[in-house]
């Protein structure tokens, strides 16, 4: 196995963790004794998971280590300890006011993922074949998505964390929509070659 694949089931097996050490944070919270050394340990985790993507893909990249385990592999990862961490900041209160998540941007951030993978299914039955290209839209949802996440688990700045779910979930439905112009796209793209090929 490559070096670069060890370091993506690594961060894989850091997802438990940092879901275990945020859960036990908010509850420590509800009980009305914040453990402030559990929030500091399942922030440093998930900033260390999060750091591991890019150093993976980086070595993956420099020393030929790609692979279809990998590829597979990788993204299985990022989105497990997103939806994670998005999970759990919603389901407990890291602080007082009810300093969560808003359940509406959870629902928001899960169906967006549903409808890309739904999408992606139906390309691949009726086309067999799927041009993935990223947009600039998606990439921001992962860095607002970030800032969202980091807002809720620093808590340094005293606003409410509906204010950065906001700003994310405009990136997203953009996204979306623009994922959704696309897969429509090559849908009757797929079509029009089926058609031509009788």
């Amino acid at each position: 196995m490559t070096l670069a694949n060890q370091i993506t089931i690594g961060r894989l097996l850091l997802v438990p963790v940092f879901g275990i050490l945020a859960l036990r944070y908010g509850r420590s919270v509800e009980a009305g004794a914040p453990d402030e050394s559990l929030r500091w340990w399942a922030l440093a985790v998930f900033v260390a998971a999060s750091v591991s993507d890019g150093i993976d893909g980086w070595i993956a990249r420099r020393f030929n280590q790609r692979s279809r385990f990998g590829a597979f592999m990788d993204p299985l990862a990022d989105k497990a300890l997103l939806l994670t961490a998005l999970v759990v900041l919603t389901a407990v209160d890291w602080g007082p006011d009810d300093w969560r998540l808003p359940l509406w941007f959870a629902a928001l951030v899960i169906g967006r993922e549903a409808v890309i993978l739904g999408g992606i299914a139906i390309l691949q039955i009726t086309n067999r074949h799927v041009r993935i290209a990223p947009h600039w839209t998606g990439k921001m949802c992962t860095f607002t998505l970030m800032f969202t996440l980091g807002w809720v688990m620093l808590k340094v700045v005293p606003f409410s964390p509906t204010w950065p779910s906001l700003v994310t979930a405009v990136f997203l439905v953009w996204s979306m929509v623009v994922y959704i112009r696309e897969g429509a796209r090559q849908l009757r793209e797929g079509g029009l070659r089926l058609k031509a090929e009788e």
